[in-house]
Protein backbone atom coordinates (compact mmCIF):
# COMPACT_ATOMS: atom_id res chain seq x y z
CA UNK A 1 0.00 0.00 0.00
CA UNK A 2 1.43 3.77 -0.91
CA UNK A 3 1.50 6.74 1.61
CA UNK A 4 -1.51 7.57 3.64
CA UNK A 5 -3.48 10.25 1.96
CA UNK A 6 -6.05 13.01 2.62
CA UNK A 7 -8.24 15.42 0.27
CA UNK A 8 -9.02 18.14 1.08
CA UNK A 9 -12.60 19.40 -0.60
CA UNK A 10 -13.21 16.26 -0.77
CA UNK A 11 -16.50 16.81 -1.10
CA UNK A 12 -16.81 18.76 -4.23
CA UNK A 13 -16.49 18.06 -8.43
CA UNK A 14 -12.65 18.08 -8.20
CA UNK A 15 -12.28 16.43 -5.08
CA UNK A 16 -14.57 13.44 -5.80
CA UNK A 17 -12.96 12.87 -8.94
CA UNK A 18 -9.45 13.01 -7.33
CA UNK A 19 -10.66 10.20 -4.69
CA UNK A 20 -12.09 7.97 -7.81
CA UNK A 21 -8.80 8.17 -9.89
CA UNK A 22 -6.54 8.02 -6.63
CA UNK A 23 -8.14 4.40 -5.43
CA UNK A 24 -8.24 3.56 -9.07
CA UNK A 25 -4.72 4.41 -9.11
CA UNK A 26 -3.84 1.72 -6.32
CA UNK A 27 -1.00 3.81 -5.28
CA UNK A 28 -2.25 5.44 -2.17
CA UNK A 29 -3.89 4.37 0.99
CA UNK A 30 -7.27 6.71 1.19
CA UNK A 31 -7.61 7.61 5.05
CA UNK A 32 -8.98 11.09 4.88
CA UNK A 33 -11.67 13.35 2.86
CA UNK A 34 -11.58 16.72 4.24
CA UNK A 35 -14.52 19.38 3.71
CA UNK A 36 -16.33 22.10 5.18
CA UNK A 37 -18.27 22.39 8.45
CA UNK A 38 -22.22 22.48 6.98
CA UNK A 39 -21.96 20.77 4.15
CA UNK A 40 -24.33 18.51 3.20
CA UNK A 41 -22.56 15.16 2.65
CA UNK A 42 -20.72 15.11 6.00
CA UNK A 43 -20.28 11.57 7.35
CA UNK A 44 -21.61 10.07 4.22
CA UNK A 45 -18.82 7.56 2.73
CA UNK A 46 -16.44 9.13 0.33
CA UNK A 47 -16.20 5.98 -2.44
CA UNK A 48 -20.09 6.35 -2.41
CA UNK A 49 -20.04 9.77 -2.94
CA UNK A 50 -17.57 9.21 -5.64
CA UNK A 51 -18.99 6.66 -7.49
CA UNK A 52 -17.15 4.15 -6.83
CA UNK A 53 -16.73 1.56 -3.92
CA UNK A 54 -17.25 1.90 -0.20
CA UNK A 55 -14.04 3.19 1.00
CA UNK A 56 -14.96 3.36 4.78
CA UNK A 57 -13.70 6.95 5.15
CA UNK A 58 -16.52 9.04 5.86
CA UNK A 59 -16.44 12.23 4.46
CA UNK A 60 -15.21 14.60 7.86
CA UNK A 61 -14.47 18.07 8.92
CA UNK A 62 -11.26 16.48 10.91
CA UNK A 63 -8.09 15.01 9.77
CA UNK A 64 -7.37 11.93 10.30
CA UNK A 65 -4.28 10.52 12.29
CA UNK A 66 -0.95 9.31 10.51
CA UNK A 67 -1.65 11.03 7.10
CA UNK A 68 1.76 11.16 5.10
CA UNK A 69 0.45 13.05 1.71
CA UNK A 70 -2.76 15.44 1.41
CA UNK A 71 -3.84 16.61 -2.23
CA UNK A 72 -6.08 19.97 -1.60
CA UNK A 73 -8.67 21.37 -4.38
CA UNK A 74 -10.79 23.27 -2.18
CA UNK A 75 -11.16 26.87 -1.73
CA UNK A 76 -8.93 30.13 -1.17
CA UNK A 77 -9.89 30.25 2.61
CA UNK A 78 -9.66 26.74 3.77
CA UNK A 79 -6.02 26.73 1.87
CA UNK A 80 -4.28 28.28 4.94
CA UNK A 81 -5.58 26.19 7.36
CA UNK A 82 -4.42 22.84 5.41
CA UNK A 83 -0.78 24.34 4.92
CA UNK A 84 -0.70 25.12 8.90
CA UNK A 85 -1.85 21.16 9.38
CA UNK A 86 0.32 19.77 6.80
CA UNK A 87 3.07 21.44 8.50
CA UNK A 88 2.61 20.93 12.11
CA UNK A 89 1.70 16.77 11.12
CA UNK A 90 4.58 16.79 8.56
CA UNK A 91 2.42 15.85 5.38
CA UNK A 92 3.91 16.53 2.23
CA UNK A 93 1.22 18.61 0.17
CA UNK A 94 -0.09 18.60 -3.38
CA UNK A 95 -1.60 21.92 -3.76
CA UNK A 96 -4.05 22.91 -6.62
CA UNK A 97 -6.28 25.47 -4.99
CA UNK A 98 -6.44 28.85 -7.16
CA UNK A 99 -7.19 32.41 -6.50
CA UNK A 100 -5.05 32.55 -3.67
CA UNK A 101 -4.14 35.51 -2.03
CA UNK A 102 -0.41 37.26 -1.89
CA UNK A 103 0.05 36.10 2.17
CA UNK A 104 -1.41 32.86 1.41
CA UNK A 105 1.28 32.36 -1.64
CA UNK A 106 4.04 33.73 1.22
CA UNK A 107 2.36 31.14 3.89
CA UNK A 108 3.00 28.38 1.02
CA UNK A 109 6.50 29.78 0.74
CA UNK A 110 6.91 29.32 4.40
CA UNK A 111 5.78 25.83 4.89
CA UNK A 112 7.83 24.80 2.06
CA UNK A 113 10.84 25.01 4.38
CA UNK A 114 9.75 22.00 6.51
CA UNK A 115 8.00 19.79 3.89
CA UNK A 116 7.90 19.23 0.76
CA UNK A 117 4.87 20.76 -1.54
CA UNK A 118 3.89 20.86 -5.18
CA UNK A 119 1.73 23.89 -6.08
CA UNK A 120 0.30 24.78 -9.42
CA UNK A 121 -2.17 26.32 -10.64
CA UNK A 122 -3.14 24.29 -12.97
CA UNK A 123 -1.76 20.54 -12.71
CA UNK A 124 -2.61 19.68 -16.43
CA UNK A 125 0.27 18.11 -18.31
CA UNK A 126 -0.81 19.89 -21.38
CA UNK A 127 -1.45 23.36 -19.62
CA UNK A 128 1.82 22.87 -18.22
CA UNK A 129 3.17 22.11 -21.19
CA UNK A 130 1.99 25.37 -22.66
CA UNK A 131 2.82 27.63 -19.56
CA UNK A 132 6.62 26.27 -20.73
CA UNK A 133 6.34 27.52 -24.37
CA UNK A 134 4.13 31.14 -24.01
CA UNK A 135 6.82 33.16 -22.66
CA UNK A 136 9.57 31.32 -25.53
CA UNK A 137 6.76 32.30 -28.57
CA UNK A 138 6.94 35.89 -27.31
CA UNK A 139 10.27 36.33 -26.96
CA UNK A 140 10.82 34.97 -30.17
CA UNK A 141 8.58 36.84 -32.02
CA UNK A 142 9.54 40.50 -30.35
CA UNK A 143 7.85 43.51 -29.86
CA UNK A 144 5.71 44.06 -32.60
CA UNK A 145 3.33 41.18 -31.91
CA UNK A 146 0.92 42.07 -29.67
CA UNK A 147 -0.63 39.58 -26.82
CA UNK A 148 -3.90 38.74 -25.59
CA UNK A 149 -5.12 36.40 -23.41
CA UNK A 150 -8.64 34.82 -23.17
CA UNK A 151 -9.64 32.52 -20.66
CA UNK A 152 -12.95 30.36 -20.41
CA UNK A 153 -14.58 28.54 -17.38
CA UNK A 154 -17.57 27.46 -16.38
CA UNK A 155 -20.45 29.76 -14.62
CA UNK A 156 -19.86 28.30 -11.08
CA UNK A 157 -16.00 29.30 -11.13
CA UNK A 158 -15.45 32.47 -8.78
CA UNK A 159 -12.01 33.68 -9.56
CA UNK A 160 -11.38 35.74 -12.25
CA UNK A 161 -9.23 35.97 -13.85
CA UNK A 162 -7.89 32.42 -14.38
CA UNK A 163 -4.68 31.43 -11.78
CA UNK A 164 -3.86 29.54 -15.01
CA UNK A 165 -4.33 32.84 -17.20
CA UNK A 166 -2.28 34.81 -14.90
CA UNK A 167 0.38 32.41 -14.71
CA UNK A 168 0.55 32.61 -18.90
CA UNK A 169 0.86 36.37 -18.40
CA UNK A 170 3.86 35.59 -15.89
CA UNK A 171 5.91 33.85 -17.45
CA UNK A 172 5.00 35.79 -20.99
CA UNK A 173 6.53 38.78 -18.94
CA UNK A 174 9.20 37.71 -17.36
CA UNK A 175 10.19 36.19 -21.13
CA UNK A 176 10.17 39.63 -22.43
CA UNK A 177 10.93 42.40 -19.53
CA UNK A 178 7.78 43.38 -19.05
CA UNK A 179 6.13 44.29 -15.12
CA UNK A 180 3.55 42.03 -13.65
CA UNK A 181 0.96 42.79 -13.16
CA UNK A 182 1.22 46.83 -14.84
CA UNK A 183 1.43 45.10 -17.91
CA UNK A 184 -2.31 43.70 -17.73
CA UNK A 185 -5.15 45.25 -19.11
CA UNK A 186 -8.39 43.07 -17.97
CA UNK A 187 -11.04 44.00 -20.83
CA UNK A 188 -11.74 46.71 -22.54
CA UNK A 189 -14.63 49.61 -22.46
CA UNK A 190 -15.06 52.90 -23.82
CA UNK A 191 -14.69 55.18 -26.91
CA UNK A 192 -10.75 55.83 -26.15
CA UNK A 193 -9.48 52.08 -25.26
CA UNK A 194 -7.24 51.92 -27.84
CA UNK A 195 -4.47 49.25 -27.03
CA UNK A 196 -1.22 50.31 -25.42
CA UNK A 197 1.62 49.13 -26.47
CA UNK A 198 3.30 46.25 -24.33
CA UNK A 199 0.56 45.76 -23.22
CA UNK A 200 -1.38 41.95 -22.66
CA UNK A 201 -4.87 42.13 -22.78
CA UNK A 202 -7.09 39.59 -20.15
CA UNK A 203 -10.18 38.73 -21.00
CA UNK A 204 -12.37 36.06 -18.26
CA UNK A 205 -15.65 34.18 -20.27
CA UNK A 206 -17.89 32.58 -17.52
CA UNK A 207 -20.66 30.31 -19.25
CA UNK A 208 -22.39 26.75 -18.64
CA UNK A 209 -19.99 24.16 -17.99
CA UNK A 210 -16.90 24.95 -19.82
CA UNK A 211 -14.38 23.04 -18.16
CA UNK A 212 -11.55 25.72 -19.34
CA UNK A 213 -9.62 26.91 -22.13
CA UNK A 214 -7.30 29.14 -22.39
CA UNK A 215 -6.23 30.96 -25.34
CA UNK A 216 -2.60 33.53 -26.09
CA UNK A 217 -3.12 34.96 -29.36
CA UNK A 218 -0.39 36.87 -30.58
CA UNK A 219 -1.05 39.42 -33.31
CA UNK A 220 0.61 41.90 -35.77
CA UNK A 221 -0.26 43.22 -39.28
CA UNK A 222 -0.80 40.42 -41.45
CA UNK A 223 -1.15 37.14 -39.15
CA UNK A 224 -1.95 35.93 -35.79
CA UNK A 225 -0.87 33.06 -33.83
CA UNK A 226 -2.69 31.19 -31.30
CA UNK A 227 -1.88 28.94 -28.61
CA UNK A 228 -4.70 27.04 -26.82
CA UNK A 229 -5.35 24.49 -24.77
CA UNK A 230 -8.62 22.92 -23.71
CA UNK A 231 -9.74 21.25 -21.17
CA UNK A 232 -12.61 18.64 -22.37
CA UNK A 233 -12.81 17.08 -18.50
CA UNK A 234 -11.79 17.86 -15.15
CA UNK A 235 -9.97 14.39 -15.13
CA UNK A 236 -7.45 16.10 -17.21
CA UNK A 237 -6.51 18.18 -14.28
CA UNK A 238 -6.86 15.19 -11.73
CA UNK A 239 -4.27 13.10 -13.67
CA UNK A 240 -1.97 15.74 -13.54
CA UNK A 241 -2.77 15.89 -9.81
CA UNK A 242 -2.54 12.16 -9.17
CA UNK A 243 1.07 12.46 -10.90
CA UNK A 244 1.79 14.98 -8.75
CA UNK A 245 0.50 13.00 -5.51
CA UNK A 246 2.92 10.06 -6.62
CA UNK A 247 6.43 12.05 -7.60
CA UNK A 248 6.11 14.16 -4.34
CA UNK A 249 6.58 11.49 -1.36
CA UNK A 250 10.37 11.34 -0.26
CA UNK A 251 11.34 14.70 -1.63
CA UNK A 252 13.10 17.35 0.53
CA UNK A 253 10.97 20.26 1.78
CA UNK A 254 10.72 22.84 -1.25
CA UNK A 255 8.24 24.36 -3.25
CA UNK A 256 7.59 22.48 -6.12
CA UNK A 257 5.85 22.86 -9.22
CA UNK A 258 4.66 20.67 -12.18
CA UNK A 259 7.21 21.70 -14.19
CA UNK A 260 9.29 20.28 -11.65
CA UNK A 261 6.84 16.92 -11.68
CA UNK A 262 7.18 16.40 -15.35
CA UNK A 263 10.63 17.43 -15.45
CA UNK A 264 10.03 20.40 -18.34
CA UNK A 265 12.87 22.45 -18.54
Amino acid sequence: MGPKLVVVGAGGRMGRRIIAMAAESKHFEIVGAVERAGHPDLGKDIGTLAGIERLNVPLSTSWPAGAQLAVDFSMPEVAEATIKTCVAQGIALVMGTTGLTAAQHEALKAAALKIPIVYSTNMSVGMNVLFNLVGKVAAMLGEDYDIEIVEEHHRFKKDAPSGSALTLAQNICKATSRPYPDSLVHGRSGKEALRKKGEIGMHAIRAGDITGVHSVIYGTLGETITLNHTALSRDTLVRGAIRAAEWLPGKPAALYSMADVLGIK
